[in-house]
């Protein structure tokens, strides 16, 4: 068992040594050791921050060149659809072309034929007045005939 004194010195250090002890005021290592925490997990916040700015920049960065591409993609893609434009408006003036040559030919055919069919029309009256004199010789040669064979 305690001596009296004892129980009288422990109750009067009891307190004291509770304070020192206690999260509320914790030593000056224990401090010293969260400070150097705090110190680290502030640095650490700070080190994340910048790897997310230089994440964020990095994005950036990439979605610019990526809009560079883009861009070089829809260049190229208007350029060839110019190109494409220009074939069909040359296509367009060879059709033209086609189309006049063939005119041409129309026009140059229903001249041919207007003029064979002039050329047939002359033939038939050639041929109408060939058979008329022909008649006509033939009938004047039959009366003669005629005329003859009466007179003798």
């Amino acid at each position: 068992m305690l001596a009296t004194e004892d129980i009288e010195y422990i109750k009067k250090h009891l307190a004291e040594w509770l304070v020192e002890q206690s999260l509320g005021k914790p030593p000056v290592v224990y401090e010293i050791e969260l400070r150097e925490r705090m110190v680290r997990v502030e640095e650490a916040l700070k080190n994340q921050g910048e790897e997310l700015k230089a994440q964020r920049e990095t994005m950036h960065m990439i979605m610019q060149q990526m809009d560079k591409r883009f861009d070089l993609m829809q260049q190229e893609t208007n350029k060839r659809f110019e190109q494409i434009d220009k074939r069909f408006e040359q296509v367009d003036k060879r059709f033209e072309q086609i189309d006049k040559r063939l005119e041409l030919m129309q026009q140059d055919t229903n001249k041919r034929f207007e003029q064979v069919h002039q050329e047939i029309l002359q033939l038939h009256r050639d041929m109408r007045q060939l058979t008329m004199w022909a008649m006509g010789i033939f009938l004047s040669v039959a009366g003669l005939t005629v005329a003859v064979f009466r007179m003798l």
